[in-house]
């Protein structure tokens, strides 16, 4: 895409967001926004600080994701004011005044000291609120309305229908992640240990784990069983069976969001990948405008049925298994969530812009979205069957447990569990797969 066409895209992202805006302070009968990007928290007792984590609501309007101590100062209807964080400093790099294209959008102010914002600030601020995570700082500023509910309720369903900047920004984020993960895929094959195989995935993306939007999780063997498994293992196996990768990429503040997973053999686990992975497009298939996303994942629960039935996992039919309740000790949890300036973007349990709770049923709680399907929404899809032993073991302690083939399940055990997920952006008249499309 040419400069032109970004700065385009662009500037129809700042008219969204201005719209936005003016709807927000609408329902609060106030003048503005003050828009924290955020500042450094310090390590217990020491000088040195965490790695930053721009606020989103401050990279939704620009791609700027390092600067701490910066703000915005936004109304809806003139140009927002960027108070950019540009110190004087010999102990760190400084950033560069900024001039890629997006300045042109912002009336900007460089601040030389973090705690001299005031002055730059509008004079009367009981009619402007706080949006960040710094609340202490607000309050010394004078500002008395913090992240107020109906401005944030506002402000985060709409970020789920995505601009075309917004797209473009993922799209690049998939490409980034599908880049890695291919070279993560081969450190696999030539035998890497965890640790070696997320540096290959990190080289490749040209990100820091800072950079990352989560922290990778790359799995060998029976460690695929564990969901959220962060260990990074330095020391290879002495047999290298399978391997699971859910790691992304990040963009201009854009994250992206793919798992994976590998078998070294073609045998029967290589299998259950393929038909995991079938079940993953079929899935993308159903995401179309006006459905409920409760629904996808309750077609998850009958593919997952399906596939323990096929594998002679379980000695029921696929009605039989879901009556049992046995999916959930395979498939723990939901088919995926929103996604956008975060990974699991916000508002997935809300049914409106007001706020109205919509929250996951209870026989699903781990869904983290239950919002109807719209066009320029994007979506992760991403069923698994896992080998976890508490499940197991609990599974083993009930009635249900005649029905489980156990031989099989722990032929399978050594191999952790398969996830597929894909990034989808939802269009009116199709679906575009963003991970599919790169690979």
């Amino acid at each position: 895409m040419n400069q032109t066409s970004i700065e385009l895209q662009y500037a129809q992202h700042i008219e969204t967001l201005q719209h936005r805006a003016r709807e927000a302070l609408g329902r609060e009968a106030i003048d503005g926004l003050i828009i924290h990007s955020g500042q450094l928290h310090y390590q217990f007792l020491d000088d040195n600080p965490y790695p930053f984590k721009v606020s989103p609501q401050f990279k939704a309007w620009l791609p700027v994701v390092d600067n701490p101590n910066s703000w915005l100062i936004v109304d809806g209807v003139n140009k927002p004011k960027l108070i950019f964080y540009l110190p004087v400093d010999f102990w760190h790099k400084v950033p560069k005044v900024p001039d890629a294209f997006w300045t042109d959008f912002f009336d900007i102010t460089y601040l030389k000291k973090a705690n001299m914002v005031e002055k730059h600030l509008p004079y009367d601020l009981s009619k402007y609120a706080y949006l960040g995570e710094h609340v202490e700082v607000a309050k010394a500023l004078g500002i008395s309305l913090v992240n107020p509910d109906r401005v944030m309720h506002y402000m985060h369903y709409h970020r789920a229908f995505k601009t075309d900047y917004e797209l473009n920004c993922m799209r690049e984020a998939n490409k980034i992640a599908v880049r890695s993960h291919k070279a993560a895929e081969r450190a696999f094959l030539s035998g890497k240990s965890e640790f070696e195989i997320n540096q290959a995935y990190l080289s490749a993306a040209v990100q820091s784990e800072e950079q990352m939007p989560y922290g990778n999780i790359v799995a060998l063997n029976e460690n695929a069983s564990i969901l959220h498994y962060m260990v990074l293992d330095k020391t290879a196996p002495e047999i290298h069976r399978s391997f699971l990768i859910d790691a992304g990429a990040s963009y201009s503040g854009y994250a992206a969001d793919i798992t994976r997973t590998y078998c070294a053999e073609n045998n029967q686990f290589n299998a259950l990948i393929v038909a995991v992975d079938s079940l993953t497009q079929q899935l993308v298939g159903k995401l179309i405008p006006g459905i409920e996303y409760v629904d996808i994942h309750k077609q998850a629960f009958v593919g997952i049925a399906n596939i323990l039935h096929d594998f002679k996992l379980i000695n029921l039919s696929p009605e039989g298994i879901l009556d049992k309740g046995i999916v959930g000790t395979f498939f723990p949890h939901g088919v995926g969530h929103m996604l956008g300036l975060q990974v699991h973007d916000v508002a997935g349990h809300v049914a409106n812009d007001r706020g109205t709770p919509k929250p996951a049923p209870t026989e699903h709680p781990f869904l983290r979205c239950t919002r109807t399907v719209e066009a320029r929404q994007v979506f992760t899809i991403e069923p698994g069957v896992y080998f976890i032993d508490s499940l197991l073991a609990e599974l083993k302690s009930t009635e249900n447990s005649k029905y489980i083939n156990w031989d099989v399940v722990d032929e399978f055990r050594p191999y952790g569990g398969v996830r597929i997920e894909d990034n989808v952006i939802v269009h009116a008249e199709k679906n575009e797969n963003m991970s599919r499309d790169n690979w």
